[in-house]
């Protein structure tokens, strides 16, 4: 004899069905893990700093005389030079180049205003050593706003190699093999220029990464990063920082730093 259901249990039955279609609806909107890794060519200085090394800090007061930078990528658009001139701003680094398959569509406005407002500028190089060599990107650096002239108003280039906002903090490299890849940037933008390029890290980042190789403070200036009332402990070899990266936060726009010195040192600096 057929078992007749109540119109209760059906009602439980579709109440039950309708929770579990709601709860797949809500599973399938999540965003993916893709969904938050950013674009190819959107990295800029220190966009790992504060997610892995601290927060914004103010410089403490009572140092020897450091003078004031920006550093600023296509995040910044046009960026208004005049302003930062009379803040105390006098050198500036300006993105150029992301591997080899991005440039920054605002270069020329930040990279040629800042030196016709009376700035020393020079231009940096996010490195995604994952995508090509380091001689290539050097190469591909060098020719797209990344060179040097002596005319006392440019600053070496800089290497930007920090952690990897794409993937894995060091970009799937052992340590020697990071070294490697460095090296190969390094010698290569000195063959084209005939100057030693910067680099710029945060030194748990170079730890991390390249064991805390040393082996590059004899050539290469140290731009370190850290968002604290000082630079920290640097990375081995180097005694002394000529850059430091102390806020992402402004004031006016782009990252703000000190340079080691007073500005006839950034003039030094620019002059080899």
């Amino acid at each position: 004899m057929p078992v007749h259901r109540s119109g209760t249990a059906r009602l439980r039955r579709l109440a039950v069905a309708g929770t579990l279609l709601a709860a797949f609806s809500f599973l399938t909107a999540l965003p993916s893990s893709a969904a938050t890794t950013p674009a190819r060519g959107s990295a800029s200085m220190g966009m790992g700093v504060v997610a892995h090394d601290g927060s914004d800090g103010t410089p403490a007061g009572g140092r020897a005389t450091r003078t004031e930078g920006v550093d600023v990528s296509g995040h910044q658009g046009n960026v208004a030079w005049s302003t930062l001139w009379n803040s105390g701003v006098r050198w500036a680094y300006t993105k150029a180049t992301e591997g080899t398959y991005y440039t920054n569509p605002y270069f020329a406005q930040q990279y040629n205003g800042s030196y016709n407002v009376g700035m020393i500028r020079g231009a940096y190089h996010f490195a995604t050593p994952d995508t090509t060599s380091g001689a290539a990107q050097a190469d591909y650096f060098v020719d797209h706003g990344g060179g040097w002239s002596r005319d006392g108003r440019t600053l070496p280039g800089t290497l930007d190699i920090e952690w990897n906002p794409y993937g894995a903090a060091c970009y799937g490299k052992t340590q020697s093999g990071m070294v490697a890849w460095i090296a190969d940037f390094l010698n290569t933008y000195r063959a084209r220029t005939g100057r030693d390029a910067v680099i710029y890290t945060a030194t748990s980042w170079w730890t991390q990464c390249t064991g805390n190789y040393g082996g590059f403070a004899a050539n290469n200036p140290l731009w370190i990063a850290r968002y604290s009332t000082d630079p920290g402990t640097l990375p081995a070899g180097w005694g002394f920082y000529t850059m430091w990266q102390y806020t992402s936060s402004g004031p006016t726009v782009g990252d703000h730093d000190k340079f080691n010195g007073a500005l006839d040192r950034v003039q030094a600096l620019a002059l080899g």
